[in-house]
């Protein structure tokens, strides 16, 4: 069970979390070995609330009873952790890149359709008359729509990515501690 000891002073860049065991730090549900095993839903999250306030560079330091610690255990846990969040970090970026073109690409089309309503607006060619009306409002989704991709969705997205960029610069420690 992990309980959260969290300093939580704007200086301290340290993230305290006390364990039972190493288990705590794994999802119950995968059996293979700590060099493979994916990282708990639970202390994810307990890490990313107590990153929130934290500068780039974090200290995660990790209580485990001192019966259960094994130093070559932990450097297997250390290197899956640095794995996972490096691993996360570059999806992130990969996603916050791919939304980042689809934004742009929507967007400037957007402004395209919206130049061209505006230039064939008073044509007399009918089947012209419909397009243009068809595509006006098409236009104006488009460009509100990129806006939103570029803006809001980049807003959302940064911060998991800024939670996996802490993560993968931290500063990982195993300390002993009296149960």
């Amino acid at each position: 069970m992990i309980k959260n000891k969290i300093q939580n002073s704007p200086i301290s860049h340290d993230i305290l979390i006390v364990l039972d065991s190493y288990e705590d730090i794994f999802s119950d549900f995968d059996a293979r070995s700590y060099s493979e095993k994916t990282l708990s839903v639970d202390f994810l999250s307990e890490c990313r609330k107590a990153s929130l306030d934290k500068e780039d560079k974090i200290n995660l330091k990790l209580f485990v009873p001192k019966n259960k610690r094994s130093p070559s255990d932990e450097i297997k846990i250390k290197k899956r952790m640095k794995e996972h969040f490096f691993h996360h970090l570059q999806l992130e970026k990969k996603e916050i890149d791919r939304d980042n073109l689809i934004g742009f690409n929507w967007f400037i089309a957007g402004c395209v359709l919206t130049v061209l309503t505006v230039i064939l607006m008073n044509t007399e060619n009918f089947g012209l008359k419909i397009l243009v009306n068809i595509a006006h409002p098409g236009g104006w989704f488009f460009f509100w729509e990129g806006l939103g991709k570029l803006v809001l969705d980049y807003k959302s997205r940064h911060a998991n990515y800024k939670f996996y960029k802490k993560m993968s610069n931290s500063l990982i420690s195993f300390y002993d501690y009296k149960k």
